[in-house]
């Protein structure tokens, strides 16, 4: 999915001549803080509530104090991919993030709900079913085989995220799947030697699976 596709346009761009009042509403109105700059269709930039806080009572333009605080020029092109606007959005701490063609004519905005509806939609969150943590290294990634051991079971996985971990060599996995019962694919990852870091959803309840496995182990040591 693209960035072009989730916009929205419930939230009207401000113009360099309006007033840093009316902007100040209109965020208050919006509820963000930050505004689309748009003139004859071409995005200039955000317009940040932070900057304009110092002006607040006057009827000044936007456009006199615009060479103090310059406007920021964030944005995604339309035929981004949406985790590109994730990125964004975690890396400048955005309420909203404009989106544009290749010739920078502006296209609307992407909002945080948009975003986390996306995100919802995208990661099964609404599907029922079990959810498996598995930790590895990161030279160890293999999703082919992750996916084998799943699918061994007769089980999808509907979705799957990676998480690292600064100065770590370690991985995080989650896996969420199609079904409840999944307590022989946790003993599955276990007979591999994967690590289960957690496991949710599961209906039969599967967490002293590591403990009677381990248990297993040091019996056949014996």
């Amino acid at each position: 999915m693209t960035s072009g596709e989730i916009i929205k346009n419930d939230i009207f761009p401000v113009r360099p001549e309006d007033t840093l009042q009316f902007l100040l509403d209109r965020m208050a109105e919006y509820k963000v803080s930050q505004l689309p700059v748009v003139q004859n269709d071409f995005y200039l930039g955000l317009v940040v509530e932070d900057d304009l806080l110092e002006h607040v009572g006057d009827e000044m333009r936007l456009e006199a104090v615009a060479s103090k605080h310059a406007l920021k020029l964030i944005f995604a092109f339309e035929n981004q991919h949406v985790y590109d606007t994730l990125r964004l959005f975690h890396a400048h701490g955005l309420d909203i993030l404009p989106v544009v063609d290749e010739q920078q004519q502006y296209k609307g905005v992407i909002t945080l709900k948009n975003l986390t509806d996306f995100l919802a939609g995208n990661m099964a969150s609404d599907a029922e079913g079990g959810i498996i943590v598995l930790e590895i290294g990161n030279r160890d990634n293999s999703l082919s085989h992750i996916a084998q051991i799943v699918e061994s079971d007769n089980t999808q996985i509907l979705s799957s995220s990676v998480r690292d971990f600064p100065e770590s060599t370690k991985l995080e996995i989650t896996l969420k799947l199609n079904r409840t019962d999944i307590s022989s694919i946790v003993a599955a990852f276990l007979r591999h030697d994967y690590i289960v870091k957690a496991i949710y959803n599961d209906k039969r309840g599967f967490d002293t699976t590591r403990d009677r496995y381990d248990q297993l182990m040091k019996y056949l040591d014996l």
